[in-house]
């Protein structure tokens, strides 16, 4: 469904069964805020096309050092130590999981009532629970090293959570 289809329906009992409090459910519906991002014709979309960006920021640093850490030599990516590369994305990685975190928190609000029962975006939070717990592991390790096969199935693990994170965020609209 659309947000801008469903800017006046409010749904308490969702498909898997899980059921709101109604009236916390019609308070955050109703809430002015909530009902101008789920309303307003090029905030939702607006919404949707920045936190899209984020998630590309996010994958693209996540993605060169996971490339590197697997030995891959495009690039001659190869040829870069791997703590240095981490070091050097890091920023853009933290810059676009933060903005995609606040624009995902705003689209949620938008819709909380719809997705708080939607399979694919509960699957997409589990998702990123792990994806971060596997990273939360992979520098608690100490310097990274791509020598070492733990640190190469961490990133293996990476790549595909965030590949399946990105198949559930386009999901949600389809479930």
């Amino acid at each position: 469904m659309q947000p801008w289809n469903n800017a006046g329906c409010v749904t308490h009992t969702h498909s898997i069964g899980f059921k709101l409090n109604p009236a916390l459910t019609l308070a955050l519906h109703n809430w002015p805020f909530a009902v101008w991002l789920r309303s307003a014709p090029l905030v939702y979309p607006s919404l949707e096309a920045l936190h899209i960006i984020a998630i590309a920021i996010t994958f693209g640093s996540l993605w060169i050092v996971e490339m590197r850490l697997l030995g891959v030599t495009l690039l001659d990516l190869d040829k870069m130590d791997a703590n240095v590369l981490a070091k050097a994305t890091l920023p853009w990685t933290f810059l676009g999981f933060t903005c995609a975190a606040i624009f995902g928190s705003l689209m949620f609000l938008a819709r909380a009532s719809d997705l708080i029962g939607n399979s694919a975006f509960l699957v997409k939070m589990l998702l990123l629970m792990t994806a971060g717990t596997n990273a939360a592991i992979l520098h608690s390790r100490g310097p990274l090293d791509s020598a070492s096969i733990a640190t190469r199935a961490q990133a293996v693990l990476s790549i595909a959570l965030w590949i399946a994170i990105i198949f559930c965020g386009r999901w949600i609209a389809y479930v």
